[in-house]
């Protein structure tokens, strides 16, 4: 890539009109050149191997197949297009995954259209993009990885767990929070560590005994 040759793009969102905003934001900006859009990962993950961008803005949560199993699969076949996470969420539950999975960096949707640009611009050149507060925490959890059990579960995280209290499977649980499957065994794989358990009946022990589910439902008689 020369400095005379547009970054290419593909922006993934759910919501149109964030889609269409950050099209036309960038198709009018200098430098870029946007080829297409996705609604879902998986979506993002043909789009990406018939149009071969640049860049790819990946929002996370999304039903259909999430951000993380998109970057993770563009990672397993080893796509050229640098990931770029563009969301709304900064949680360590949504931020560690996305880039263990590969992602290139992680924005949130509040940055400035100049730190947007910017990122896009770093990301394509292979460099790394961390907002401030996303590079805080990653930092923060480097140096100081919380003890088991101590660290606060994320509301996806309880979500899920509520819906494991209540005996349902992988499969209905990502049908009723409209993520995928290996999204639920993500979730599960991190609220384990965070209670320091290692299944789901201990999980949910764990949770009643802490007050994090409230009260343990009465025995029937």
């Amino acid at each position: 890539m020369t400095a005379d040759t547009p970054i290419t793009l593909l922006v993934v969102d759910d919501h149109p009109v964030v889609r269409d905003g950050l099209s036309a934001m960038f198709a009018a900006a200098p430098g870029f050149t946007v080829l297409g859009e996705a609604a879902d990962g998986v979506e993002a993950v043909e789009r990406v191997a018939a149009l071969d961008p640049d860049v790819v803005l990946m929002d996370l949560r999304m039903p259909g197949g999430s951000g993380v199993d998109a970057i993770r699969e563009l990672t397993r076949r080893g796509a050229r297009a640098k990931v770029l996470v563009l969301t709304t969420y900064d949680t360590d539950s949504d931020t560690l995954p996305a880039i263990e999975a590969g992602a290139t960096g992680y924005l949130l949707k509040d940055a400035p259209r100049e730190e947007l640009f910017t990122g896009v611009r770093a990301a394509a050149e292979g460099r790394t993009v961390l907002s401030p507060a996303v590079a805080s925490r990653l930092v923060s959890a480097v140096r100081a990885p919380a003890a088991p059990g101590k660290e606060p579960l994320s509301a996806r995280e309880r979500e899920v767990l509520a819906l494991v209290a209540r005996g349902t499977s992988n499969r209905e649980i990502a049908r009723e929070l409209f993520i995928s499957e290996a999204t639920v065994k993500t979730h599960l794989t991190h609220l384990y560590t965070k209670l320091g358990v290692k299944d789901r009946a201990a999980a949910v022990a764990a949770a009643y005994e802490r007050g994090i589910l409230g009260q343990p439902p009465a025995p029937q008689a």
